[in-house]
């Protein structure tokens, strides 16, 4: 959920600030160019949230994930063996992404072991299952919007809006907010889930 909404209008302030304030990283400022790239594909920052669906199972199938035309609501997003996808499109991309991230020993709990999401249904049980401390669980929550996000950016989706809904420019006059982008985005190169193009990888 969005913290403070963007005004359309100053999101090319935004943008522009995001991108001085990554410096002379090379890297980071050519992947942050993709993601605001996608602005062609939402200029006043609003989208069909769902029109890209089909590109996100696609990816899962892809990667060997299974998924189930359900609604999260009735049971979890992941119940350990398949994604739920009548979510949002930039949703399923983001539990994709989660799988990619989460440890084989997780990968059979509900939520993967970190609590309830907010398109969960089965609250209590998902958080009953949850087995990661605050630290990991905030981690693991930037990392899987990151890489769901570069997975947008790659299937044509608008990607730009899913980056703000998430809140990755929240406080963007703030230099170290672009530099926690930085952080991730070179956390999730050094699991090997992203090339050194900066373009996010089949690995499963």
């Amino acid at each position: 959920m969005i913290l403070t909404p963007i005004d359309p209008k100053r999101l090319p302030l935004a943008l522009d600030t995001f991108a001085a304030s990554l410096g002379t990283d090379v890297l980071a400022r050519e992947v942050f160019a993709r993601i605001a790239a996608t602005r062609r594909l939402c200029p006043d920052l609003t989208a069909d949230l769902h029109a890209g669906r089909g590109k996100a199972v696609g990816l899962a199938a892809r990667l060997g994930i299974a998924t189930i035309d359900e609604d999260p609501a009735v049971a979890f997003s992941w119940d350990g063996g398949v994604i739920r996808t009548r979510s949002e499109t930039s949703v399923v991309f983001h539990e994709v992404a989660h799988w990619q991230i989460a440890p084989l020993a997780r990968r059979g709990l509900p939520d993967f072991g970190l609590g309830a999401g907010p398109e969960t249904g089965r609250i209590a049980e998902a958080n009953a299952a949850a087995c990661t401390d605050d630290a990991t669980k905030e981690e693991e929550e930037n990392l899987a919007s990151l890489l769901g996000i570069l997975w947008e950016v790659q299937h044509d989706e608008p990607a730009l809006l899913a980056f703000a809904e998430q809140n990755w420019l929240e406080l963007f006059e703030r230099p170290s907010t672009a530099q926690h982008f930085a952080r991730c985005l070179a956390e999730l190169q050094r699991r090997n889930l992203v090339g050194g193009d900066g373009q996010p990888l089949l690995r499963r």
